[in-house]
């Protein structure tokens, strides 16, 4: 049986009402069409989850009455933190939504040197918003009860200085990549507690932020000889951690 899932926020408990936020009652109702007393899930993006029943209100309020607590799929052992640079178009929205389905903890969109996304468009609450949204849509989809937080743009240098993970990883053109430290550290990722993974644009990083990054702690490192597009390498290298890792 399908049970339709639903994000809602302020969900905390059993045996109480909560109110859907108006894009989810609309869905329910308007799209799937659900009546009163349809068996849904509601989940509140913090890791939990609620088997309830669809109530609808004589105004036309939509709620659901938890009924007890689930089990939800479970989370990576290995918090990961995606801080890809931002890209044009709608790349950036297929990243987003691709990482969260394969698990990341968090989304830290970058702006670099060599970044084809103009500040002013990066920075648009709107912008932000539509990501999160995408976050959400894939959260429901693959069946996570956690949606991983999309922080403000910010630049390379700015995000550096507040990263603290047990490892942190810059992917880099083939040429730039320490071969020698990439079988080092990725030989045993079992005892990895948190892991940063670090994308660069279409364009690639430049030479200066490169150094940056390793002077700061970050391995410079590539998934072998190919060049991969910019969207295409956080979903490569995190599928790759989490198989070292034996989450997938």
């Amino acid at each position: 049986m399908n049970i339709h899932r639903f994000h809602v926020p302020s969900v905390t408990g059993v045996n109480h009402r909560t109110r859907l936020p108006d894009d989810e009652a609309a869905h329910a109702t308007r799209v799937l069409r659900l009546s009163a007393g349809a068996t849904v899930r509601v989940f509140n993006g913090h890791g939990r989850e609620f088997l309830g029943r669809l109530e609808i209100g004589t105004r036309g309020e939509v709620g659901v009455d938890t009924l007890e607590e689930v089990v939800p799929t479970r989370e990576t052992q290995i918090a990961i933190t995606l801080a890809q640079v931002a890209l044009k178009g709608k790349s950036f929205e297929a990243v987003v939504k691709d990482a969260t389905m394969l698990g990341v903890t968090a989304i830290h969109p970058l702006l670099s040197a060599n970044t084809d996304v103009p500040l002013s468009v990066t920075t648009q609450p709107s912008v932000r918003t539509r990501w999160e949204r995408v976050a959400v849509a894939s959260a429901k989809q693959s069946g996570r009860a956690f949606v991983p937080k999309v922080d403000q743009p910010k630049s390379l240098t700015d995000y550096l200085q507040s990263a603290s993970d047990d490892l942190q990883l810059i992917f880099v053109e083939p040429a730039s990549a320490h071969t020698s430290q990439e079988i080092q550290i990725l030989s045993d990722p079992s005892c990895l507690k948190r892991a940063t993974l670090m994308v660069g644009p279409e364009g690639g990083w430049s030479d200066e932020e490169i150094a940056l990054a390793t002077e700061t702690g970050c391995v410079a490192i590539t998934l072998g000889a190919r060049t991969l597009r910019a969207d295409a390498m956080p979903i490569a290298a995190l599928s790759v951690l989490f198989f070292l890792s034996r989450e997938l």
